[in-house]
Formats: structure tokens, sequence, C-alpha cells
């Protein structure tokens, strides 16, 4: 069973609210609410949280955003 909550990244002019999905192997996915981007993180082999897949242009203080929050719903 896919396990979801509500998180906020900083976008650029307004926080952007989205939903973070866990789909499974430690795969973290965000949607924005309104469909303005996407975010897809994982730990790599030393265990730091990195970018797998997304929208463009995105930033990277996203992904250590992202990843707080997540270690928080957990």
């Amino acid at each position: 069973m896919e396990q979801q909550f509500e998180a906020v990244l900083t976008g650029t002019d307004t926080p952007v609210t989205g939903i973070v999905t866990q789909t499974g192997n430690g795969i973290y996915e965000f949607k924005a609410i309104d469909e303005s981007m996407e975010l897809t993180i994982a730990r790599d082999s030393q265990g730091n949280w990195e970018r797998i897949a997304g929208s463009e242009p995105y930033l990277s203080s996203w992904i250590d955003e992202l990843a707080e929050q997540i270690q928080t719903s957990l």
C-alpha cells in the first residue's frame, strides 16, 4: 500500500503545495496540487538523497526540503 502525505516546497514566487507518495524501494514522488511540478527522490548508495526524476526547471534546495519532510513523516 502506498503511503501519502502533504508537503510544501519553497517556490521562487510562492510555496508549492503537493502530495508525496512513497512508491516503493525508498522512492518518493512529489506532485504539486496545481500540477506545476513533479520531483522524485531516493537515497543513493551512500545514503544521500538525490533527484532521480522530475520536471524542469527545479531548485536543488527542493531535494533537501522534501527529504526533511519525508523524515518527519516517518
